[in-house]
């Protein structure tokens, strides 16, 4: 679990309503599944625009937000929290002499949202006076009125509080059944409801949908008092409550009996699954530090790709302007002009916010710009970043990325990692032909903690099960592992990726970035993937 999701995580548990601002006002249940008029929308939507335009701003555009949330929290026997939020406002910018202000306001009336507009052209006229360097949008259309929602079967905004709590109570039965010691269970909900307008002619109407169910299953030696974790498997997807309907088309057994699904999610298989496994790791022999081939699942993969190619490939970090949660990045501009080596020639690494059932998925960002796919890294070699709109003129490109997001009405949208993905391979591999090649190897499951320097460069990542490989053969159950990387010669040493049939998604429900910080949620999908001579350390050794 990243640092971010378990302060997330553990802000929910306490008490019910120490909520961060990002999450609204505590509402009741039946008011999940509303909408605000459209007819309202475009009302207020005009208003500020012509509002903007008559302060003298040359842009402007407009988002109407409504944020739904719903938080359902378990441990053992007990339900610690069920937390409802709605969060709903009107965000403003307008571009007044190449120079961008920015207001906001929680009143849903003409009036309000056109004395806000005004008050951002103010901003902006303002900031002008010191502005350096003016803001250059890259040229689009005006889309006029169109839609897009998340192709979901079922809204779980609308499935009873009792029925999830039900399973969430049941699983983790399951888990203690099974020999767990003890359990946490979670159901995470969001929809945004986003209404864009601007000055070019667009009114986009969106509503998204995404879930998340992580899972901490412990188990403990009472002799020793030695204890060991094992997370869920789940991955959070932009998708409704059928994802926990567990689909037999798409399971994939794992080496050690651990099961996943493509696109669905059986949360009660998962702990009882996680149960015997920290079991396991408590009689599992340490491993001995040294290089080793790794075998990397999909479940793991996504947040190497997240930290190693994600955000450092992000514009704003390559050129400085960003540098919280981790810094700037190593991938400099001159880097794509020299052709860099990023990785093996069997390496390509895309960006993509139209990939169905991925956090990122959404028809048009927050500029109002129709997503796409692309590509990052090419047959290893860094081609590309992603920008927003006022971003991609320093790229010599003409269309933005549509990479713009905010995670509220009340905050300024600005520039997000899309969905980051290393492309399968393009050869018929199964994992267990990948792994019948590998002389001495370690074959990691599901993501851990990590660290990460400021440049994105040197990194350490840990995992959640971990298995030796011998001689072509996944042998026993190791501890204490987690590898040492360097980006470059790390996604270098990639020698061999399972074909299309293993891709799968996995994802931050709560990414961090920016200060003030804002939250977004975004996938990565891979296959499971070969890295060769991968230095491997020893994390319970004593020093001295």
């Amino acid at each position: 679990m990243q640092r971010r999701d378990f302060l997330t995580l553990t802000g929910l548990g306490l008490g019910g309503m120490l909520l961060p601002s990002y999450f609204g006002r505590a509402i009741a249940a039946e008011e999940l599944v509303t909408t605000m008029e459209p007819a309202l929308k475009k009302r207020l939507a005009d208003a500020a625009l012509d509002a903007a335009r008559q302060a003298g701003a040359s842009y402007s555009d407009v988002r109407i937000g409504r944020y739904l949330r719903q938080f359902v929290v378990t441990r053992e026997d007990k339900v610690q929290n069920v937390v409802n939020t709605e969060s709903t406002g009107v965000g403003i910018r307008a571009l007044v002499n190449g120079t961008w202000g920015f207001a906001a306001t929680s009143r849903l009336d003409p009036d309000s949202v056109a004395a806000a507009a005004r008050q951002a052209a103010a901003i902006a006229q303002a900031n002008s006076r010191t502005q350096t360097t003016r803001v250059q949008m890259a040229p689009t259309r005006g889309v006029g009125e169109v839609s897009w929602r998340t192709p979901i079967r079922k809204n779980a905004m609308e499935v009873p509080i009792k029925e999830k709590v039900d399973l969430l109570l049941d699983v983790n039965a399951a888990a203690l059944a099974a020999g767990a010691s003890f359990v946490n269970s979670t159901i995470f909900l969001v929809n945004e409801q986003k209404y864009f307008a601007s000055t070019e002619g667009s009114y986009i109407d969106q509503d998204v949908h995404r879930i998340w169910t992580p899972m901490q299953v412990t188990a403990i030696d009472k002799d020793s008092g030695k204890f060991r974790t094992r997370a869920g498997l789940s991955s959070p997807m932009g998708m409704g409550y059928e994802y926990l309907d567990a689909d037999p088309a798409d399971r994939i057994e794992l080496p050690g009996g651990a099961v996943v699904y493509r696109n669905s999610y059986d949360l009660r298989a998962d702990a009882v699954a996680a149960a015997r496994h920290a079991q396991e790791k408590l009689a599992a022999p340490s491993v001995r530090p040294g290089r080793y081939d790794l075998v990397l699942d999909p479940t793991h993969t996504w947040l190497t790709i997240h930290e190693s190619v994600g955000h450092p490939l992000e514009l704003d970090r390559v050129l400085g302007y960003e540098a919280n949660f981790a810094g700037t990045s190593f991938a400099t501009l001159d880097k794509r002009e020299e052709g860099f080596q990023y990785a093996s020639d069997i390496v390509t690494l895309f960006a993509d916010k139209t990939q169905p059932g991925s956090l990122g998925a959404v028809g048009y960002d927050d500029e109002g710009i129709r997503t796409k796919r692309w590509d990052l890294v090419k047959d290893g070699v860094l081609v590309n970043y992603m920008a927003t709109r006022d971003e991609v003129h320093i790229l010599g490109e003409e269309e933005s990325h549509g990479c713009s997001y905010a995670d509220s009405w009340s905050s300024v949208q600005f520039m997000r990692m899309a969905n980051v993905s290393l492309a399968p391979g393009r050869t018929p591999l199964t994992p267990a032909e990948l792994i019948k090649d590998v002389e001495n190897g370690v074959y990691i499951i599901g993501n851990g903690s990590f660290s990460i320097d400021q440049q994105r460069y040197n990194a350490q990542f840990g995992g959640q099960l971990f298995y030796e490989i011998k001689n072509g053969e996944v042998t026993r159950m190791i501890e204490d592992v987690a590898y040492q990387i360097r980006t470059p010669e790390f996604w270098n040493a990639c020698s061999a990726i399972c074909d299309e049939r293993d891709y799968r998604l996995g994802g931050s429900f709560f990414d961090g970035k920016g200060q003030p910080s804002q939250v977004s949620a975004v996938s990565h999908g891979s296959a499971t993937a070969r890295f060769d001579g991968v230095n491997v350390i020893n994390t319970a050794r004593s020093l001295g």
